[in-house]
């Protein structure tokens, strides 16, 4: 017997209750942001308009279903199964938050705060949850399938992101390894850097973009459902023993980009997820392209 869905509601700990948790109360929140020349008021409407659109989400689950609800900070320690139906309420930002967990699952972005959000990966409104969670489960639902970027490790270690996966040194200090094609053939150019940068056409909407233009790069951003990626070394620094001949470029399906490392430690992590990174040392090996696994984003 094959097993009813499951609604699983991603949401994340709203700005009101950070307040809460550090001050204690509501009076002390709005005494101390008062002494700074802020107000609580408008932080605690966001919060109520965010709690009532995750009830109305709840509230539309259809009855046959299973649902519950997951914190961004538990996303790494939630197990999702094959017949759940995401749904993020939030941010755009928390669509790629939990896009790194999941398996082709389809996933339906929730806008709690429409104008204040970009709407790129939220783009419905809780009043739309009930027909878009019936639709996800048909086989000729609409959805987009938004191209993500994986590293996998030479020890097997593996890692999804939706925006981008950076790769450098966990604090302020340079990344020394070796970085090129990953074909047998090609060389690797030794490298000395602030880390690596690997993005989407999602990711086109963010930090990839920045680099792209700081650089006035001429290659083209990639849209989101482009099955390309674009890469760029941060802060190369050229010295006898290290080149900067090797620091932009694309990649197709099939291609990759292959470090190796050559310094102590480096962090590898995905749309700014630092708490669930990947860590590397002396010697291994990393491999960047682009994944098999797609976004199944609702439309």
């Amino acid at each position: 017997m094959s097993l009813a869905p499951r609604a699983v509601l991603v949401h994340r700990t709203t700005e009101y209750e950070e307040l809460l948790a550090r001050h204690g109360t509501h009076g002390q929140a709005a005494f101390l942001l008062a002494a700074r020349g802020r107000s609580v008021e408008e932080v605690a409407r966001r919060h109520e308009r965010t709690r009532q659109a995750l009830a109305d989400v709840a509230a539309a689950v259809p009855l046959t279903w299973r649902h519950c609800r997951v914190e961004r900070a538990d996303l790494d320690r939630f197990l999702f199964a094959p017949e759940d139906v995401v749904v993020v309420v939030g941010q755009d930002g928390l669509v790629a938050n939990a896009a790194k967990y999941l398996a082709g699952q389809p996933v339906i972005g929730i806008d709690t705060d429409p104008g204040r959000n970009p709407g790129v990966l939220v783009r419905h409104r809780p009043a739309d949850a009930a027909a878009l969670m019936r639709a996800s489960v048909v086989p000729a639902g609409r959805a987009d399938a938004l191209t993500m970027v994986e590293a996998v490790a030479d020890d097997t270690q593996r890692l999804l992101a939706l925006n981008e996966v950076y790769l450098g040194p966990p604090g302020h200090q340079t990344a020394r390894y070796r970085l090129g094609p990953d074909t047998a053939d090609s060389p690797a150019e030794p490298q000395a850097s602030s880390g690596v940068l690997v993005g989407t056409g999602t990711g086109a909407t963010g930090w990839l973009r920045s680099l792209w233009q700081e650089r006035r790069s001429t290659l083209p951003l990639p849209g989101p459902a482009d099955p390309r990626l674009l890469w760029f070394v941060r802060e190369a620094w050229p010295s006898p023993s290290t080149g900067t001949s090797f620091v932009a470029g694309e990649l197709g399906p099939g291609q990759g980009l292959r470090l190796t490392l050559e310094s102590d430690r480096v962090v590898v992590f995905g749309d700014g997820m630092e708490a669930d990174a990947l860590e590397l040392t002396w010697g291994q090996s990393v491999r960047l392209g682009v994944s098999e696994t797609s976004l199944r984003l609702a439309v």
